[in-house]
């Protein structure tokens, strides 16, 4: 029986912590076409962005770059490690760039996934104070009814404390919500939990995707209200026609195409419509220039692109961080996987705890319904009790 890859990752976490070595980092769901990616050890530090075309694997985050307040973790953190486990077909292998062996205590915890029993955490929220909100949501449409911006994603923040092992934090809530890219990343400067929905750059080859998210509906409401919804329906669009034109940038003449449009998706506590781009670019094109042209992702921004960040910037008090940032991992061959940073909760070393939440207004936004799409949002994270198979 292949080992679940939460119990592979507590082994490997149990071992590097009794060793003295960096702590692995893991992507657990939809990533890199397989089941999950872990790196047994890799030591990640802040200012690490990608290579332009590793030899190694790296994996780390991008920070949201457009608010000038300091954010409690590190705006970028990364690493490179020559060596991931990967479940791929109900199997798991060894990958190392260089050829060498998968050292004994990988293998054992390949094979002898740890126990989670004994490994307890609690976690309290303090959700947004709602009018600040309200007020960000009042300006940016007086931006779109001045022609400033048409879309503009307004965020706001729980803050908190999570209290116990931060990977079981992260275990608890990927067993029982299941999202589709979820990922941990840890080391002296803090911790990332992310529980994400949505694929911000996958790229194979030459064949570079985004996979936007823009329209959402609570979990118990009917998922075809959300096609028939005029509002999440336009702003999926403008979304849509903002990837392209940052892909279009980079793509190979005539190739930039929407692959799917406005399907309708399950993400934990919400229902989401969800689009996909796809583009051909030159093979000389690098990972460093790809995000110039396609960072922020658009999803979290808002169109046209520039202008919405810089109105952003004044409209929400506190810096998004990690939160609408990126993380994943990149590789050989041009090789690059990421997420959208959303439903993601960063923790400091001391357990001080945030977690971002917000929405695209658009013109027929209503104040009060984009408020609880964020409770709907959050929902599944500040709710969350431990859960121990």
């Amino acid at each position: 029986m292949t080992a679940p890859a939460l119990d592979v990752l507590r082994a490997l976490h149990a071992h590097t912590r009794a060793a003295g070595l960096p702590p692995p980092a893991a992507l657990i769901g939809d990533w890199w076409d397989a089941d999950a990616v872990i790196a047994p050890s890799i030591a990640l530090r802040p200012g690490f962005a990608p290579p332009d075309d590793p030899d190694l694997f790296w994996f780390g985050y991008l920070g949201f770059p457009v608010h000038a307040t300091e954010s409690p973790l590190p705006t970028v953190v990364g690493g490179l490690t020559d060596e991931v486990v990967i479940l791929r077909d109900g199997r798991w292998r060894h990958e190392s760039v260089h050829g060498n062996a998968c050292a004994p205590w990988i293998e054992r915890a390949l094979s002898e996934p740890a126990d989670p029993v004994g490994h307890r955490w609690s976690a309290s929220w303090v959700p947004p104070e709602p009018q600040s909100h309200l007020a960000a949501i009042d300006r940016c449409l007086e931006a779109i009814r001045a022609g400033e911006v048409y879309q503009a994603c307004v965020c706001t923040r729980f803050t908190g404390t999570v209290d116990g092992d931060p990977l079981e934090f992260f275990a608890s809530i990927t067993r029982t919500t299941m999202p589709a890219k979820s990922a941990y990343l840890h080391g002296d400067w803090g911790t990332v939990a992310s529980f994400s929905p949505e694929t911000f750059l996958r790229r194979t080859g030459n064949i570079v995707s985004s996979s936007p998210i823009k329209g959402t509906v609570p979990a118990d409401a009917a998922p075809e209200s959300l096609s028939a919804s005029a509002k999440d329906v336009a702003e999926n669009v403008m979304i849509v026609d903002l990837v392209r034109n940052d892909l279009g940038r980079l793509a190979v003449t005539g190739t930039v195409r929407v692959a799917d449009l406005l399907s309708v998706v399950p993400a934990p506590g919400v229902w989401h419509l969800v689009s996909r781009v796809e583009a051909i670019v030159d093979p000389a094109v690098g990972t460093n220039e790809l995000l110039r042209a396609m960072f922020p992702p658009a999803s979290v921004t808002g169109t046209p692109k520039i202008r919405a960040a810089e109105l952003l910037a004044d409209w929400e008090p506190s810096p998004r961080g990690v939160y609408c940032g990126a993380i994943g991992m990149a590789g050989p061959g041009h090789g690059l996987d990421l997420s959208v940073a959303i439903r993601t909760v960063t923790m400091t070393p001391d357990g001080m705890a945030g977690l971002g939440v917000g929405g695209g207004i658009t013109i027929d936004s209503d104040p009060a319904r984009e408020w609880q799409e964020c409770l709907d949002k959050a929902a599944s994270i500040v709710e969350a009790t431990p859960s121990i198979p």
